[in-house]
Parts: structure tokens; C-alpha cells; sequence
């Protein structure tokens, strides 16, 4: 698929998933270079820029789009011949792709060790990560059960449920204002995020936030799971994470409401550190306080300032 193809489809919210829209991302920057059938390598640099431009536009708060993006455009300025570009383009974008895949894997792996036999998961919205964790820690053969928020207005749970489902795992689907209600039977919440703050906030599906403050309330352990390209480099400049709003079609069909009556629709909330007892990442579990170590080690100051105007 095309840039703005991808683009379109991650704003419809055709392609969802913070890690899936950074690898169909990769992949557009990647399809821009192998079809490109010119002779100039200002040309098709500009291409890029216009490419990645659309992309991030699509879908502000993801920073996994970001991350992504930047992984395959890495050092795409300092190439000085066309196939030197290309050969670049493609082999910074299958390794973020090889990459990420194998995040999801190992998070799967050291995720399930912290589950329980007999433990009542509740997870919300739709995370691949945490997904993992739970599908990994069935197919040990520890005895679980699932609930999941039905997480409107998109309804994603749905997704979710459809895959544990499939998967054999018991699982029960609630409605979002049941959490507080199901919390006492619940032993560990395991969530995704869409972005990670310097500072171990977390950024995910709205309603996350609530979720956690139940959590601590109850005293059950609040974990997110992450790959380490969705920790925000921008938050270390004082760059405020940008929460998406979306239209009120999603919430109310037309006719639905009075034409006085105002809708507010955003799509992402933050959960404070103090309500994380720990994030899983394909590095190991760290605490949210080590958030900034991870930015740093991990992307390094050149991945964070080589691209500062964007």
C-alpha cells in the first residue's frame, strides 16, 4: 500500500493498534523507495519528506508511529547516490519490522511468567502485547480467565475477545462502567500503551486511567505492556504528548442529539506512574521511574536530535 493509502486508513481507524500502525507505516516508506522509477535522489528525498509528513499527521498521540518512521528515514539525508538511499530505506525498515515483531514475542514470554494459574486477567481495549502475555501464559497451560471492557466508542474489545476467543481462552466481555464492580474478583489488569512518557506516565486507550485508579484502590496490580519504541524521546524536551480528539459520529449517530448538545471525544488518557507497579518491555521489567534510562540507552541521543525539527 501507498503512503496516503496507509495514512487514510490509520486516521479511519481501518489499521489500529499502536504497533501495527508503526510497522504499516514502515512498510509505505519502504513500498515509496522500491517503487520509485526516477533518476533524481533530491527527488525522491523530497518524496520521503512529503511521506513521512502525511504519515505522522494521520495519528499524533502514537508515538510508535514516530519511532517508526524515524527508524527507516535514520541517516536518509547523508545518502549520496539513489541506490545507496534505497538500499537504506529497506534495510532500516526490516529491521524495525524484524524488530518489532520480536518485541511482541518476548513480552509474550516474560509477561507470562507473571501470571498466575488460576489468576482473572482484565485487559482493556486492544493491545497485541498484552494479548501476547495472556495467549503465551494459556498456551503454558495455566488455568486463567479474561475480562475485557467492551472500550468505547470504537468498541475494540470486541477484537480482543473474538482473539481469546479463538484462542480457547474463557473470556467474558464488560461494559466500561463495570470495572470498578468486577475489580474485587480481578488478581492482575495487563494493558497496552500507544506512548510512554520520560517520566513513566503512560498514554493509552481512554479509560485506562480509570482502570488503574480502580486498581490501586483494590490493591490488584495495574501492569502495561510496551515494546521500547513506544517511549516518547520528545518528552525529554518538554514536548507535551498531543491527545487525539475525535468526531462525535463516533459517539452519537446522526439525529441522535439535540444540535445544542456538544460532544467530547477524546481518544487517549494518561495513567500517572504511581499507579503502574511495572511496565513489560522486550528488554526486561523495569519500573515506570526507569522510563527516561530507557529513552536514553535505547534511542540514543542521535535518534532523539537528528530529526529535532520534526
Amino acid at each position: 500500500m501507498g503512503v496516503e493509502n496507509v495514512a487514510e486508513d490509520i486516521r479511519s481507524m481501518k489499521i489500529r493498534g499502536a504497533g501495527r500502525i508503526a510497522r504499516q507505516a514502515a512498510e509505505a516508506l519502504m513500498n515509496l523507495v522500491d517503487g520509485y522509477e526516477g533518476d533524481s535522489l533530491d527527488d525522491l528525498k523530497n518524496e520521503l519528506e512529503k511521506g513521512r509528513e502525511i504519515l505522522l499527521s494521520s495519528r499524533p498521540t502514537a508515538v510508535s508511529l514516530w519511532n517508526g518512521v524515524q527508524a527507516v528515514l535514520k541517516g536518509y539525508r547523508k545518502a549520496s547516490n539513489l541506490d545507496d538511499l534505497k538500499d537504506l530505506v529497506k534495510e532500516n525498515g526490516e529491521r524495525f519490522m524484524e524488530r518489532s515483531n520480536r518485541a511482541t514475542e518476548v513480552i509474550g514470554e516474560m509477561g507470562a511468567r507473571r501470571v498466575n494459574d488460576g489468576d482473572r486477567i482484565l485487559t482493556h481495549c486492544n493491545s497485541s502485547v498484552a494479548l501476547s502475555v495472556i495467549k503465551t501464559a494459556f498456551r503454558e497451560g495455566k488455568d486463567i480467565e479474561v475480562f475485557v471492557t467492551e472500550s468505547r466508542p470504537w468498541r475494540q474489545g470486541l477484537i480482543t475477545v473474538r482473539e481469546l476467543a479463538e484462542e480457547g481462552v474463557p473470556v467474558t466481555l464488560i461494559v466500561d462502567s463495570a470495572v470498578r464492580w468486577i475489580m474485587k474478583d480481578i488478581d492482575l489488569v495487563l494493558v497496552g500503551a500507544d506512548t510512554i512518557t520520560s517520566n513513566g506516565a503512560v498514554i493509552n486507550k481512554i479509560g485506562t486511567s480509570q482502570i488503574a485508579l480502580v486498581a490501586h484502590e483494590a490493591r490488584v496490580p495495574f501492569v502495561v505492556c510496551a515494546e521500547t519504541y513506544k517511549f516518547s524521546p520528545m518528552t525529554l524536551t518538554g514536548k507535551p504528548v498531543e491527545i487525539e480528539e475525535r468526531g462525535s459520529e463516533e459517539v452519537a449517530g446522526p439525529g441522535e442529539l439535540p444540535n445544542t448538545v456538544k460532544v467530547l471525544n477524546p481518544v487517549f488518557d494518561a495513567t500517572p506512574p504511581e499507579y503502574i507497579d511495572y511496565i513489560v518491555t522486550e528488554i526486561g521489567l523495569i519500573p515506570p521511574s526507569a522510563s527516561y534510562e530507557v529513552i536514553v540507552r535505547m534511542l540514543g541521543q542521535e535518534f532523539l536530535f537528528e530529526y529535532e525539527d520534526w
